[in-house]
């Protein structure tokens, strides 16, 4: 653990016992990553839904909508949970509805807290900032991969969670046990479905965005639904 985070709090999903004031809560690969790609290709909002079951009843009842989950093109659903093959596509204005095995179930499990924000490397700069600018004081860090283990999620905790403190940070030996990681690995030798040989580097770029990622129990046409938000930070 780094000496520096010793002010907030680092958590798995299981663990979590009680609601956090502020919860960052962390998906490097791929969940975080891939929604801030959303937001740079022109999303409007991201609804974080449960299952995938949900996920397509939300599109058949909002026609327009798109949905994203993890794993293999599946029937019903439009994209799948890979930066590296949402990044030419154009969804200027759209809403997107994403399930995945662990971010979507992270930001869930704290939706009633005063604030979640969701990250990854490419929004850490910009998570820092919009918490130092919240004046937020401890953070709960929830590590989504491998219940609570999962060392990218961990390393870029552990660096936003520097960063609030520290403008200048350097970013590399976050980077590098994130590279190290299981996950980093698994994907590397294709071994998890939806998978495009980019998908690495492009979950490794720090700070590529300049939106912290907000989300929030929002009405939608009468529906109480967790809603993301990319949101101008400093």
């Amino acid at each position: 653990m780094d000496p520096h985070a010793k002010q907030h709090h680092f958590t798995g999903i299981p663990q979590l016992t009680d609601v956090p004031h502020v919860a960052v809560v962390i998906d490097v690969m791929r969940a975080f990553t891939v929604a801030a790609w959303a937001f740079s290709r022109g999303v409007e909002k991201i609804v974080l839904a449960g299952t995938e079951a949900e996920a397509l009843a939300l599109k058949e009842r909002h026609p327009g909508w798109l949905a994203l989950k993890d794993g293999a093109p599946a029937a019903g659903f439009d994209a799948v949970n890979s930066p590296a093959l949402l990044r030419t596509c154009d969804f200027t204005g759209r809403t997107l509805v994403q399930k995945t095995t662990a971010g979507t179930v992270g930001a869930l499990a704290v939706a009633d807290a005063s604030l979640v924000v969701c990250a990854s490397f490419v929004v850490a700069g910009a998570t820092a900032r919009h918490l130092r600018a919240a004046g937020t004081g401890p953070v709960t860090f929830v590590v989504t991969g491998e219940d609570g283990g999962a060392d990218e999620d961990l390393a870029c905790a552990e660096y936003i969670s520097r960063r609030v403190t520290e403008e200048k940070v350097d970013p590399a030996p976050y980077v590098r046990r994130a590279r190290d990681s299981r996950a980093a690995a698994d994907l590397a030798a294709g071994l998890r479905d939806g998978f495009h040989p980019d998908d690495v580097e492009l979950c490794l770029e720090t700070d590529r965005f300049r939106f912290a990622m907000v989300a929030g129990r929002d009405q939608v046409a009468g529906e109480s639904l967790m809603v993301l938000r990319p949101v101008t930070a400093g």
